[in-house]
């Protein structure tokens, strides 16, 4: 797998299942003032993950052992609500997280995650409340996920089949953006467009 690609991947899941969290908790307000992408990983969760006088919250799931280390989140329903600030995603990116796994995500925050090559894994809830609950042991916080076969199989040995769709599936194991897919059909389009001249000669 390239740096940009994902095919499959094994990393430790932390659970963050309450519903309707939005991008303003994700990636904070003060964190969109730099003019390049550097230090959003500090950003993410910023008010969560963070007391007021600026130590780890002990209590943060992402600040606990084996969690601290997640590259997947488990996530409640319509996740990445709120504004449409792709540094949510950059953040999440920088941090090291590969996969968020729902049951829902608000659209824009939906698209900002596949053209930065993050994984949004959406499942019905029962599945998610279940995967919620066995990361929550340290033993079984370990997963996989394998985009080819489109499954999470657990440290427990459950198993769980998601759909995606083809292009966005094919975009993520090729490791490639909007860009990139359009010019995969660039000798198409140069034929198109000489015929386009043709059959418009008035155009030229």
């Amino acid at each position: 797998m390239d740096s940009k690609s994902l095919i499959s991947y094994d990393g430790i899941a932390a659970p963050l299942m309450t519903a309707n969290v939005d991008t303003d908790v994700i990636m904070p307000k003060q964190f969109l003032k730099g003019i390049d992408r550097s230090g959003l990983d500090k950003g993410v969760f910023f008010d969560l993950r963070f007391l007021k006088n600026g130590l780890p919250n002990p209590d943060f799931i992402l600040n606990k052992v084996p969690w601290d280390d997640s590259s997947v989140l488990v996530v409640g329903e319509n996740f990445g609500c709120g504004s449409s600030r792709e540094h949510a995603v950059w953040g999440l990116k920088q941090l090291g997280i590969k996969a968020i796994i729902g049951t829902s995500f608000a659209g824009i925050f939906f698209d900002n995650c596949q053209r930065n090559g993050v994984l949004l894994v959406q499942l019905k809830a029962e599945e998610v409340k279940k995967i919620g609950e066995i990361i929550q042991s340290e033993i079984f916080s370990f997963l996989s996920i394998n985009l080819e076969k489109q499954e999470v199989l657990m440290a427990d040995k459950s198993r769980f089949l998601f759909d995606i769709d083809p292009l966005r599936k094919e975009q993520l194991i090729l490791g490639l953006d909007a860009i990139d897919t359009t010019l995969q059909k660039e000798l198409e389009i140069k034929k198109f467009e000489e015929q386009h001249l043709l059959d418009n000669p008035w155009l030229v």
